[in-house]
């Protein structure tokens, strides 16, 4: 089985706020040069449909998300001023994801196995 059967994938959508969606998106090089020095990050990129906003991401571990949450907080949150969270997808395989799987059961996330 290929090593990247195991990563772990994560898709927050938002819906940005009315008459703020072209300062959401001047945002977006900010994320994507952030996330270009996280060692664990396979890829990374946005996808805008009208007014709402996918992040598609994925890293080799469940630890290589939390850090990048950790990584980008402070870009998020300043994001957040201009759209809100409105879902939360993490994939990947089941077990030793551990945090992130309690910390997307406290958010109301979705988790999906593999």
């Amino acid at each position: 089985m290929s090593a990247l059967s195991n990563f772990v994938s994560l898709h927050p959508y938002f819906k940005v706020h009315p008459g703020k969606l072209e300062a959401v998106k001047a945002g977006f090089p900010r994320f994507v040069e952030k996330t270009a020095t996280e060692k664990e990050n396979l890829f990374y990129g946005f996808t805008v449909n009208g007014d709402e906003i996918l992040c598609r991401e994925a890293y080799e571990t469940a630890d290589g998300v939390l850090a990048h949450l950790d990584n980008v907080g402070a870009l998020l949150a300043e994001m957040l001023t201009m759209a809100d969270l409105t879902r939360v997808e993490v994939h990947g395989p089941s077990g030793g994801a551990g945090e992130i799987e309690e910390t997307a059961r406290a958010s109301k996330s979705e988790l999906v196995h593999a």
